[in-house]
């Protein structure tokens, strides 16, 4: 897909629809180059810092945490509609198991500023560096957060990534 650099908060209402519905495509490399995407719910874009960033939060226990905790970067990719089983796959999945990529039928680019796979037909893209995590704390999550998220324990790293580029091609295909 064609994309051209876009200003980091355009598309912000499409994203963040995305974001509520099938999800994004959380995209990083793991040591061996193999890519791989997995499908977010929860993010947020803003600013922190004074730096545009994307948080986005990743279990220990999934591959994708061992693959960014090797790499420092990841991709954010904002998928159409039609592209609701393969955020289905990449979300149900484990790249530990195989290539997801393939099941899916994502086709893989390289971003042009991290060492982070893009998925070629997600029509709006970020890519970011890693410049700061925190574990969350269970001690201070509410109980109802605990018991809705986190029942069998498994709490997320979180992850701020500076956002050094974001690209958009028609994103009519978004509504």
């Amino acid at each position: 897909m064609d994309r051209s650099a876009m200003a980091i908060f355009d598309n912000y209402a499409a994203v963040v629809k995305r974001l509520g519905s099938d999800g994004l495509l959380l995209g990083s490399y793991d040591v061996a180059g193999k890519a791989n995407f997995m499908t977010i719910g929860w993010g947020t874009l803003g600013i922190v810092w004074g730096l545009p960033m994307w948080i986005v939060l990743v279990r220990p226990s999934r591959y994708t945490y061992e693959c960014i905790e090797h790499s420092g970067c990841f991709t954010v990719n904002v998928p159409t509609p039609a592209m609701a089983e393969a955020c289905a796959i990449c979300g149900s999945r484990s790249g530990r198991d195989g290539d997801k990529c393939e099941l899916a039928g994502v086709t893989i680019d390289r971003g042009s500023q991290v060492a982070a796979p893009i998925a070629e037909q997600c029509p709006i893209v970020y890519e970011c560096t890693v410049v700061h995590y925190n574990d969350v704390a269970p001690g201070t999550l509410t109980t109802e957060i605990i018991a809705g998220a986190y029942p069998g324990g498994d709490f997320h790293r979180v992850y701020y990534g500076k956002v050094l580029a974001a690209a958009a091609g028609e994103v009519s295909s978004l509504a």
